[in-house]
């Protein structure tokens, strides 16, 4: 039998989901499926997941989910954008926690300065469509598959 909580700790309980909800922030991430002017999709492995995915990251604070994504291609792989960027979709993450969501976007984009291999990215480049690496994450398919409209976006990440 659990014993009955005093009232004291009812109320300390009680702050305590309350500032959880306060404080614990929402987490917006963004990605891309990102295609150079022969049609091949870049992908990057990161040296702390398995397996080939999406570039891309968290939105800072005080930036547009635009600019995150120039900013995360920029880093992760030497790339610009050449034309706009298209959303693909909204997703609700709950692998990463309860309260975190990814925008896929579909953009073309070019490499303007080599990316060498360090403590976070592996490796790095374009793929041909039809040549995926055999260790690209089946999430990682399914978002390409979604951006080409090829099937129709899901809820979940």
């Amino acid at each position: 039998m659990v014993p009955a909580q005093a009232p004291w700790q009812r109320f300390v309980r009680l702050g305590q989901r309350v500032a959880g909800l306060l404080l614990r922030p929402k987490t917006l991430g963004v990605r891309a499926v990102a295609l150079d002017d022969q049609n091949r999709v870049f992908l990057v492995r990161h040296t702390y997941l398995p397996g080939f995915c999406l570039p891309g990251g968290g939105v800072e604070a005080r930036e547009t989910a635009l600019r995150s994504l120039e900013r995360e291609l920029d880093e992760e792989g030497g790339l610009e954008t050449t034309g706009p960027a298209r959303l693909v979709g909204f997703y609700y993450n709950p692998k990463h926690s309860s309260r975190d969501h990814v925008v896929l976007y579909l953009v073309r984009a070019r490499q303007t300065k080599p990316r060498p291999a360090d403590w976070e990215i592996a490796e790095c480049g374009f793929f041909p469509l039809d040549a995926l690496p055999e260790n690209t994450t089946p999430a990682t398919r399914a978002h390409i598959q979604e951006a080409l409209g090829f099937s129709q976006p899901s809820l979940h990440w």
